[in-house]
């Protein structure tokens, strides 16, 4: 399960930035259009206003007019009153006497008005409006004076003429005649109705044209949160990808085992570090190689086949040894199952193989220990009789004939061939160690009070490093043996003047101990073949030695390791575990 984290919520610039403007939109145009109501209400009022001032001061006018040159027949007023409603912004107009009795209508008017009413309008001294919504009508009311009133303080409207103009003077009689016999008929009141419909469809269309920019901005704000929220989930998602690709290249470098991948067309396009280590290459020189370049025995059919399959094959590195590897290809199939290429894992079977040969060598070893228990058997008993006999004829024969001479030689034959078949013997019948706690200095002393003899003869310089206080577990006397063997093999490697060092440290939780001596060395060959019974690079050696100490040091599961140069010297290093094991 590849792991996830949790993103904490963060704002997009740009969609923060979309919002914002959004709101700050929404407010300006809440704002707007309330002003825009007001102002166009307050402009509906005034125009309406000034139209029925103007339509009252024409119709003043015309009233006036009509009753200077008043003739018989039909009333001017009623005549003016019936003309005048008929404009296409004039709903209806009446002329109603203080008493409450109708003076003059016409149009659609509406239900006649209290006496109490009528009055307030009246004592009223401006003009008094009203808006009738379910009928789209602005009224207005005022008093209705075709002339001006005849009181003290108020001023006339006209001048007396001069004297010498009779025809004016006429005139002017004839209007206060007129004032005079309208004061006694007592005060009039007018109401004039406008039709609102084109300013109701213009506000309608404005409120319209205002609720299609809130919709255009709430859809602006609705977008801004959908990218705010898409902008947070590509970001989940990119951090998801790079935490999926930052544990894929973890796994796959951390990976023991060497991976390649290729594409359709069958060349390489990645690769981890342990394939570069395996193959000595870096990726740059194997991109787009095809992988039978690199592998012998690399057919068609694996890079074509569908499942899995592993093979034995050899990988050739730059220097053009062949390392032996295990190669598994799978198919590297996409999210439909379509097959895009090829996976191929390699192990390294080094290792492994070694294994398999020490595996081999065990084996061959516990064969031959049975077989050399039976000979050893069947020899010894003889071998007791033949010492037996050649004691004998030594002691029959003079002092320094050739029979005393004989008789001692087939005596320390008879003794090495016994050594020999002791050796034999333990090394078929090993007993089980007991493993106790062993100080390093106590067994080193020993075991140089024992080689001390030997490295005079030689006359080869013998060095110990270790700490007095090292402490490791094992059975002395079969570790004693071990390092015996060792030494003296180093010895007989070694010519005259050259060096022996003996090494022990601390290794993990357990103990190092390093034979190095400064002789002849080995080939590889003879590395190989150094712990087969009876292989010996000393002409006096059996063979057995190594073979003995290699499976002590098995028996307490540890390992000897062999470091050697040709000419050199050579490096024996016994890895002891500790006490837990």
């Amino acid at each position: 399960m590849i792991p996830t984290t949790k993103q904490p919520f963060q704002f997009s610039r740009p969609a923060l930035v979309l919002i914002l403007a959004s709101c700050l939109l929404a407010v300006i145009l809440a704002i707007t259009t309330v002003r825009n109501e007001n102002r166009e209400q307050r402009l509906l009022e005034n125009s309406l206003l000034q139209q029925g001032l103007t339509l009252i001061r024409s119709f003043e006018a015309g009233a006036r007019t009509s009753m200077m040159h008043h003739m018989s027949g039909t009333s001017p007023l009623e005549t003016l009153v019936e003309e005048t409603a008929k404009e296409g912004s004039v709903a209806y107009i009446r002329i109603i006497h203080e008493n409450g009795e109708t003076v003059a209508e016409s149009g659609d008017l509406p239900p006649t008005m209290e006496r109490d009413e009528v009055l307030r309008i009246l004592d009223a001294e401006t003009v008094i409006t009203r808006t009738i919504q379910e009928k789209s009508i602005f009224e207005l009311a005022r008093i209705f004076e075709p002339l001006p009133p005849l009181m003290p303080g108020r001023g006339r409207m006209f001048e007396p003429p001069p004297s010498s103009n009779p025809k004016r003077g006429r005139m002017y009689q004839h209007m206060q005649e007129m004032q005079e016999e309208q004061q006694k008929k007592g005060r009039q009141l007018i109401v004039v109705g406008l039709g609102t419909s084109d300013f109701d469809a213009a506000r309608q269309e404005d409120k319209n044209r205002a609720l299609f920019m809130g919709a255009l901005l709430f859809l602006l704000g609705i977008t801004g949160l959908y990218f705010l929220f898409l902008y947070q989930s590509i970001r989940v998602g990119r951090s998801t990808l790079a935490n999926m690709q930052l544990y894929t290249d973890n796994v796959i470098e951390s990976m023991p085992t060497g991976l390649i991948t290729l594409d359709g067309n069958g060349n390489i396009v990645s690769c981890n570090s342990k394939a570069e280590q395996l193959l000595c290459r870096r990726f740059s020189d194997m991109e787009g190689v095809k992988p039978k370049e690199l592998f012998s025995s690399f057919t068609a059919e694996q890079q074509q086949n569908n499942v899995l399959m592993e093979h034995d094959v050899f990988c050739r590195n730059p220097a053009g040894d062949d390392i032996p590897v295990k190669l598994s290809t799978s198919p590297l199939l996409d999210h439909s199952g379509e097959k895009t290429g090829l996976v191929i894992i390699l192990r390294d079977m080094r290792d492994i193989r070694k294994i398999e040969q020490q595996l081999e060598l065990s084996k061959r070893l516990a064969s031959l220990g049975k077989m050399a228990a039976g000979v050893a058997h069947e020899i010894r008993n003889p071998l007791g009789t033949l010492r037996g006999f050649a004691h004998y004829f030594g002691n029959e024969a003079e002092a320094g004939s050739d029979g005393k001479k004989y008789a001692e030689l087939m005596v320390s034959e008879v003794d090495r061939l016994n050594q020999t078949i002791s050796s034999l013997l333990q090394f078929a019948r090993a007993r089980e160690p007991q493993r106790i706690q062993v100080k390093a200095e106590e067994l080193f002393d020993k075991l140089s009070s024992l080689m001390v003899s030997d490295f005079s003869a030689g006359q080869i310089n013998f060095k110990q490093k270790y700490d007095p206080e090292l402490l490791l577990f094992g059975d002395p006397d079969l570790l004693l043996q071990v390092l015996l063997n060792l030494l003296k093999n180093s010895i007989s490697a070694t010519e005259k003047g050259g060096e022996v060092t003996l090494t022990a440290r601390q290794y993990n939780s357990g103990v190092s101990i390093q034979v190095k001596d400064t002789g002849q060395g080995m080939t590889a060959e003879e590395q190989e073949k150094l712990f087969d019974p009876f292989f010996s690079t000393r002409k006096d050696g059996t063979g057995l030695g190594l073979a003995v100490s290699h499976q002590i040091v098995e028996q307490h599961h540890g390992s000897i390791e062999v470091e050697s140069t040709l000419g050199r010297g050579t490096a024996m290093k016994i890895i002891l575990p500790g006490e837990t094991v």
